[in-house]
């Protein structure tokens, strides 16, 4: 174990990889957004690890897709529409019985200005505040862990004053928009929010552990939202091209949330990496969040904020 700041950082052995998954036998794990990228390389090794996969998404038939593909006998299907709170509420109460993992992977990045059902910004709408209120629903079924995928992108993110009035305004896309500054504030918020869970499930007992993860530049399909909301072909190209030649693969973007979600004995509060330069590619280590990041008072408004436009209470 070493540290930094004070703060302790978890010791993961070199080169760890879905070869080194524990056993999964009997445990059940959702995951948000596994029908493409991270979160399905991530559902495919779980259920090569003999766990179940719970695959939590917007569209039924692409869900339906992955699960004939992967493991039709390991993976179930939860319609779960995070730009919608109604969907949210609807998911959580068809949700049957425990789980043991909680991935909140599923996002979308940098696209144009718009809003949610409920009058959010999407980004924020989609990336935190959908997934705040679907884990609060179903927080008492959840028996080892939280993990929510950040990205670095959350070192871009800017809360301004950090009051709750400042935040409610972004929230709701009252302040100047940017699509790469909003993508950054949603990140930010996804590390914040894990901070603030853990000291929350360690004062009120709850039994699961906060841990947070972000896959590097990893070749996925999310870079291609963007420019497929602005319907710019040609930039969707350029970046698909670009993510052939840079990035690294989805699955080995995949194995900070495999670790984060399996390793044995995980530290509450940890947040996982690639070791590679710049944390842009490479096999999982603990690394440390930009500074604002583990600021309380931020993370206590903005769960105060997130309550109060969900209507999700934590208890």
């Amino acid at each position: 174990m070493s540290a930094r700041n004070g703060l302790p950082l978890q010791r993961i052995p070199k080169r760890w990889s879905a070869a080194d998954l524990p056993d999964q036998t009997g445990k059940r794990f959702l995951i948000t957004g596994a029908t493409s990228g991270i979160g399905k390389e991530a559902a495919r090794e779980v259920a090569r690890a003999g766990g179940t996969v719970i695959i939590a998404a917007r569209s039924l038939s692409k869900a339906e897709k992955v699960k004939s593909e992967l493991s039709p006998k390991r993976i179930e299907i939860l319609e779960l529409d995070l730009t919608d709170l109604e969907s949210v509420r609807r998911a959580a109460k068809n949700l049957n019985g425990e789980i043991d993992v909680l991935i909140l992977n599923a996002g979308i990045m940098a696209i144009p200005k718009l809003m949610t059902k409920d009058g959010f910004e999407m980004q924020m709408g989609t990336n935190h505040l959908g997934h705040f209120a679907f884990a609060g629903l179903i927080r008492n079924r959840v028996r080892s862990r939280i993990v929510s995928v950040s990205s670095q992108a959350h070192r871009t993110g800017n809360f301004g004053v950090g009051d709750k009035e400042a935040i409610q305004d972004i929230c709701l896309g009252r302040n100047k928009y940017s699509a790469w500054g909003a993508y950054g504030n949603s990140k930010l918020a996804n590390v914040l929010f894990t901070f603030e869970l853990e000291r929350r499930a360690r004062a009120n007992n709850w039994g699961f552990r906060a841990c947070a993860a972000h896959p590097g530049y990893s070749n996925t399909n999310l870079q291609s939202v963007g420019p497929q909301f602005r319907e710019r072909i040609w930039e969707e190209r350029a970046t698909s091209f670009m993510n052939s030649i840079i990035a690294q693969s989805a699955s080995r973007g995949a194995l900070p949330t495999l670790c984060a979600a399996t390793f044995p004995d995980l530290y509450g509060a940890t947040y996982i990496g690639p070791d590679g330069f710049m944390e842009m590619r490479g096999f999982p280590k603990a690394v440390r969040a930009r500074s604002i990041a583990y600021d309380q008072e931020l993370s206590s408004n903005l769960w105060q904020v997130s309550e109060e436009l969900t209507g999700v209470v934590w208890r």
